[in-house]
């Protein structure tokens, strides 16, 4: 099991949920909605350039495992 993108994806339905728990009301300023929204769209797509980070650096060690095999 990959444990960090076990992490990662309940890092992502936090964000959801926080999100939904913040969702302006109508008493609050417009602008609150697309700050919201980004805030919570860029701290998804971290998670997801971390996971994709993770995932190179994992290939680049199976790749050197099977290079030292081959020695």
């Amino acid at each position: 099991m990959d444990w960090k993108g076990l992490g990662y994806l309940v890092s992502i339905v936090s964000v959801l949920l926080l999100g939904a728990i913040a969702w302006p009301t109508d008493s609050e300023p417009r602008w609150h909605v697309p700050v919201l929204i980004a805030g919570m769209a860029t701290s998804i797509c971290g998670m997801g350039f971390r996971y994709m980070a993770h995932l190179q650096q994992q290939r680049e060690l199976k790749k050197i495992e099977s290079e030292e095999r081959r020695r």
